[in-house]
């Protein structure tokens, strides 16, 4: 059945503002109300959605539910890029801790629908990550990644409420690495060195997904032709570390495992890197995501392939004169 009264949470991040314009442009919702912890601008309000200032911590998230008669909740707040002042303490209330009020929320009110951004990360970085990771394999997260972790919490408590309460249908997008027009991130951040590092004995491959395929991902799901389940979101494909600095006219610099171990502890404890040495299982094991099911099961095809999504990135970045 199509969503008729959707509330978005994390409707001013990335992705929500993609998905917020994307249906006010549709204009075929009866309801959509955009939740986040930040107050809209009224310059950047859109017609025909309602905003509203919540936390997803906040008790009284059942009750605006209630009154604004929604059938489906788009889950989408999480803390991907911690700010300075973050701790590991306010990440896992907001990603846990939100994310088990929204669910009560949604099971007190009689939500038909609840459709959560997980990520590709709740697999974890581990040594034995096969090539091809699919939505059967476990989710063992990483404790040393707060995002990884609390992903892999996540969706443990998503599983139990699916058990408990079959009745609240669950959409999980397990996503990989966002690229768009003007995304700014961690990974990103690993393109734009003069020579991006490659670890040796490691092609440390990527899947990318581009933003517009997230948020057509999310609208497919709305639209009540795709079943209830969880999906790997990822363009075909991947590309290794190597390949990704040659398309960037670079070449990478190749160092061994044990010395960028290393350098990165030394680097953390003088507190002149952000990063310590559980980097290094980040860039070697990540893991790389099938897209099978997403396609021939869930009814949705990423327009773009990892590399085509990377090569539209690189094409953005150069017209708007920003650093590669």
């Amino acid at each position: 059945m199509k969503a008729k009264g959707i509330l978005i949470t994390g409707a001013d991040g990335f992705l929500g503002r993609g998905l917020v314009a994307a249906l006010a442009t549709r204009g075929d919702t009866d309801t959509v109300v955009a939740t986040d912890v930040r107050e809209v601008e009224p310059a950047r309000r859109l017609p025909g959605v309602t905003y509203r200032r919540v936390d997803v911590r906040d008790e009284g998230l059942g009750a605006l539910l209630a009154e604004h008669r929604i059938d489906t909740v788009v889950h989408l707040a999480s803390i991907v890029t911690p700010g300075k002042g973050s701790t590991r303490a306010l990440e896992y209330a907001v990603d846990v801790g939100g994310t088990r009020n929204v669910l009560n929320a949604c099971l007190a009110q009689g939500v038909r629908h609840l459709i959560v951004s997980s990520s590709g990360a709740a697999y974890g970085y581990h040594a034995d990550n096969p090539a091809w990771i699919t939505e059967d394999h476990p989710l063992r997260g990483h404790e040393a990644f707060a995002y990884a972790h609390h992903k892999r919490l996540v969706e443990e408590m998503l599983a139990e409420a699916r058990r408990q309460h079959p009745a609240l249908a669950q959409t999980v997008l397990r996503i990989g690495t966002i690229l768009g027009e003007r995304v700014d991130n961690q990974i990103t951040a690993l393109f734009q060195k003069p020579r991006p590092i490659a670890i040796a004995g490691s092609d440390s491959p990527f899947v990318f997904v581009w933003d517009e395929d997230v948020v057509g991902a999310l609208l497919h799901a709305l639209s009540g032709d795709a079943p209830a389940g969880c999906f790997n979101l990822a363009g075909d494909g991947a590309l290794g570390i190597h390949e990704i600095a040659a398309r960037l006219g670079k070449r990478a610099r190749v160092l061994p495992a044990g010395l960028l171990r290393a350098a990165l502890a030394v680097g953390h404890a003088l507190g002149v890197s952000r990063y310590g040495p559980e980097q290094i299982d980040f860039l070697r094991y990540r893991p790389v995501l099938l897209n099978t099911a997403l396609k021939e099961r869930f009814g949705y095809v990423p327009k773009k392939t990892s590399a085509q999504a990377f090569e539209a990135f690189v094409a953005a970045r150069r017209a708007q004169g920003r650093p590669l």
